[in-house]
Parts: C-alpha cells; sequence; structure tokens
C-alpha cells in the first residue's frame, strides 16, 4: 500500500469541536419551549378576547398565531445541530505579521 506524498496530514483544534450534544439539546429546548409558551399565550388570548368582545382580526390573528406556531416549533427545534464557526490558521509563510514596533531599552543607561 503506498502512501499519497501529496496528501497532508489534517490538523485538529479544540475550536473544530462542535457544542457537547447536550449543549445543542439544551438550546433547542429552550427555544421550542419559549414558542410553545407564546402559542399558549396566544391561544389564551384568542379566548379570552373573543369573550370580551374584542375585533374579529384581533382574535382571529390570535387563532392564527396560536394554529401555526406549534408547525413553525417543531420545525425550528428538529432543524439539527448549529453549524459552528471554525478557527482557521495559516500556515508559515502565509498571512502578513507585523514587525515589533518601538526602541528596545538600552542596557545600562
Amino acid at each position: 500500500m503506498k502512501a499519497n506524498p501529496r496528501r497532508q496530514a489534517e490538523i485538529y483544534t479544540v475550536t473544530d469541536a462542535p457544542l457537547p450534544l447536550s449543549q445543542d439539546i439544551g438550546h433547542r429546548q429552550r427555544r421550542y419551549l419559549l414558542s410553545m409558551s407564546i402559542r399558549t399565550v396566544c391561544f389564551v388570548g384568542a379566548v379570552a378576547a373573543a369573550m370580551l368582545g374584542a375585533p374579529l382580526w384581533a382574535v382571529g390573528l390570535l387563532v392564527v398565531g396560536a394554529l401555526f406556531l406549534p408547525y413553525i416549533s417543531v420545525i425550528f427545534a428538529n432543524g439539527g445541530r448549529e453549524p459552528q464557526p471554525t478557527a482557521r490558521f495559516s500556515g508559515p509563510g502565509q498571512g502578513y505579521q507585523k514587525g515589533i514596533s518601538g526602541q528596545r531599552p538600552e542596557i545600562g543607561s
């Protein structure tokens, strides 16, 4: 078996690692809980607005929010893991390095 001499070894850094699965699930659960809380407020608000004689457009808007937010919440909650930005390091000779500025202190003065 021959090794490919043009292939360079891959370098992995700690910053390439994605968030732990527990943190990702926790983030999605909080987002889903917030969305479903808004949906509950829309539903209770629609019932209260209808009983108090609010305009029909206001009741309809709250009902539409209560009906469509579960679908939207599930889509966002099941969207998968969020891509994380990774750090990119340049090799030697790539990029610009700024020189040291200022004067060096004199020894013995």
